[in-house]
């Protein structure tokens, strides 16, 4: 990858093509992830160890308003430890004259690697963590009747109190609308599951045909069934804990847990030996340990050996 347009998208400089190529670039190779990663540390470095910048804009031919990363980062996203996570943010903007600008809200998107997680804090001080594979599109700050942003993954909210404006998380089925409230997210595009878990407060789930509407009380949680929405107790708190690292799992079949494990390390796991998938565990790991500590707690219990392959997808073989 060109140094040059790394540190244009590092510094916020860089074209749309050219964002989509480094996200493309950092997501093909572990290695090019390691380059990334060091490269971003030193600027941040660099960052935090000069006096803040204000929030300022300069002026660009084509008429259109261009942020500063740092600006960006301090006075919008907020981004909790920015030195442990990797993600791209992609900023949309619409042509407008210099002096309205200012009122206008930028579209911002955050994407979360597999093996990653992040958190951050948006304009109205909801705070936000968002779990590996997962994207998130949010306003600088919300304008209107309402407070809404697009959910693509999994995402645990905070969210502040405002009685005059909702906050609402679309996603590829659902829409969650809340006033104020603290929930949990899980709707990947392209996956027919989805999960919303409530811990606190109120949420109105809607589809996105409007044909289902359902009011999810405390410590519930709504599933889909076939197509069809559900709800029960919520009876895994400790699930939860992946916004801090954890891996949990309370009586889960083995086959389940390496799907967990695929998500939060970047693996790709095959399994031949099928005869262990009904097996079934309960405990919690730190995501920190690593892969192989896991894999190796596991053999405790269960007769299995497992190989790993030197190739881009990072693959593990269950024998």
């Amino acid at each position: 990858m060109d140094k040059d347009i790394l540190h244009k998208y590092i510094i916020g400089e860089a074209s749309p093509e050219e964002k989509e190529a480094v996200t493309r670039w950092v997501d093909s190779d572990k290695e090019n992830m390691k380059e990334y990663l060091a490269l971003r540390k030193l600027y941040n470095i660099t960052i935090w160890q000069n006096e803040p910048a204000h929030f300022t804009s300069e002026r660009l031919s084509e008429g259109r308003k261009r942020w500063t990363l740092w600006a960006i980062g301090r006075e919008v996203l907020k981004i909790a430890a920015i030195f442990a996570i990797a993600f791209s943010v992609v900023s949309t903007y619409n042509k407008a004259e210099p002096e309205t600008v200012r009122q206008e809200a930028v579209m911002q998107t955050i994407y979360v690697p597999a093996g990653q997680r992040a958190e951050l804090t948006l304009s109205d001080s909801t705070k936000v963590w968002l779990n590996a594979k997962t994207t998130l599109t949010f306003p600088s700050h919300f304008e209107g009747g309402n407070r809404s942003v697009t959910l693509d993954g999994e995402g645990y909210f905070n969210v502040t109190h405002n009685k005059n404006k909702p906050f609402i998380v679309k996603t590829e089925q659902y829409d969650i609308k809340v006033l104020g409230t603290e929930f949990n997210v899980h709707a990947y595009k392209g996956n027919p599951i989805f999960e919303t878990s409530l811990l606190k407060g109120s949420v109105q789930i809607e589809s996105a045909n409007h044909r289902d509407n359902l009011l999810l009380e405390p410590n519930k949680k709504a599933y889909t069934d076939h197509g069809q929405l559900k709800t029960s107790p919520i009876t895994q708190y400790n699930y939860f804990l992946w916004k801090e690292g954890l891996i949990c799992f309370d009586d889960n079949t083995i086959g389940d847990l390496f799907k967990k494990l695929q998500l939060y390390f970047d693996v790709n796991i095959i399994i031949q030996n099928t005869r262990i998938l009904n097996q079934r565990y309960s405990g919690k790991f730190r995501t920190s340990d690593g892969v192989e500590h896991v894999l190796k707690t596991l053999q405790l219990r269960t007769k299995f050996k497992y190989e790993k392959k030197d190739d881009k997808e990072s693959t593990i073989i269950i024998k």
